[in-house]
């Protein structure tokens, strides 16, 4: 990343996003042999109150997309997709900012995901906002050239306010 900020808008997935959201998650995740979300299991997603979407847009290009839900003390980050042009430039950061941020005031404790052990970009940026292993599922990606194993993966979210369990310096 160049150190450079890059404007960028952020928005709650609404029903007239759900094309650009799909297509974008088919983009980044599709090519690694990974089934993408589709419009429809999306929409099913942010039916529910423990839903939650955001799409990121610089200029006029939608960046990045990221699902997940929150219920009771715990959320789970369900899928984090960035385009390929936009990789590298802070989109991921902001994504899981945001999930971090918002899933806090949702009341959740414990963030969890599952991660490739094949994808260091996704690797890196969660080790950078303090996540650790707390798990693994053996040959749970479906690859083109076989399986890869999911690594699960655990960020304790600070208790009350905002502050703390977020990337430094906003990502």
């Amino acid at each position: 990343m160049s150190g450079r900020m890059i404007a960028f808008d952020l928005h709650p997935i609404g029903p007239l996003d759900l094309d650009r959201a799909a297509r974008l998650h088919r983009g980044a995740f599709a090519p690694m042999g990974e089934r993408p979300w589709t419009r429809q299991d999306m929409a099913e997603l942010l039916a529910t109150p423990a839903g939650g979407g955001l799409l990121l847009r610089i200029g006029d290009e939608d960046a990045g997309v990221v699902l997940w839900r929150t219920m009771a003390d715990e959320a789970e980050l369900l899928t984090l997709a960035v385009d390929a042009r936009h990789r590298r430039r802070g989109v991921g950061a902001a994504l899981l900012n945001q999930v971090i941020v918002r899933s806090q005031r949702q009341g959740a404790r414990l963030l969890f995901l599952e991660v490739g052990i094949d994808n260091p970009g996704a690797r890196s940026l969660y080790a950078q906002a303090g996540f650790i292993e707390v798990g693994r599922r053996v040959a749970y990606y479906r690859r083109p050239t076989g399986f890869a194993d999911a690594l699960v993966l655990r960020l304790t979210l600070a208790d009350g306010g905002l502050g703390g369990g977020g990337l430094s310096g906003g990502g």
